[in-house]
């Protein structure tokens, strides 16, 4: 059983880690990283893959909320051939006694990993991506290559943050001051 040490548990995953795949295609995950995956006493997870190239790894509560949200959808004609690749490649998966963790060939060559990995903490999940590819997209942004889209992809999220009810009180209030000027 695992227990929960501390204030090892977040409600989201963050941080990025470096590791190696050994010839078992075997990384360890790092231990605090193991501890936020624990629910109900069990280190159980899934493997699937990801946008942009990498791979996710989803707590298991997670990806059954996913599941469940998916089943709603899997008449949709557009989706059937994502359905297929996505729940195809899952891998249910946990660590063992040294906190390695499998990736199976498969969900590897896919989206081109090596043999050096990067772990990075993305809210509900931890992506592994390869070196190579995470690399050149954190240069990019870090040296200004991608400035406008990075500008603009900020933007995009940081307005997820506001408040509907609120932007559209804004949005009202605005409204009214422009039909009293109009009048005026």
């Amino acid at each position: 059983m695992w227990e929960i040490v501390g204030n090892m548990a977040k409600s989201f995953f963050s941080g990025s880690y470096s590791a190696k795949l050994d010839e078992k295609n075997r990384f360890v995950l790092p231990q605090e990283l193991r501890y936020q995956l624990v629910e109900d006493g069990k280190l159980e997870f899934t493997i699937a893959l990801s946008m942009g190239g990498c791979l996710a790894i989803y707590k298991k509560s997670d990806i059954t909320e996913i599941v469940e949200r998916f089943k709603k959808k899997q008449h949709i004609a557009k989706f059937q051939k994502f359905f297929t690749l996505f729940f195809s490649t899952l891998v249910e998966a946990t660590c063992d006694k040294v906190g390695r963790i499998m990736i199976p060939s498969v969900l590897k060559n896919g989206v081109g990993m090596k043999q050096e990995v990067i772990i990075a903490g993305a809210l509900n999940k931890i992506e592994l991506w390869p070196k190579e590819v995470y690399d050149r997209d954190l240069a990019k942004f870090i040296g200004g290559e991608a400035e406008g889209d990075l500008q603009m992809m900020m933007e995009e999220a940081f307005s997820l943050l506001s408040d509907e009810e609120e932007s559209n009180g804004i949005e009202n209030a605005v409204e009214r001051v422009q039909n009293e000027v109009v009048k005026l």
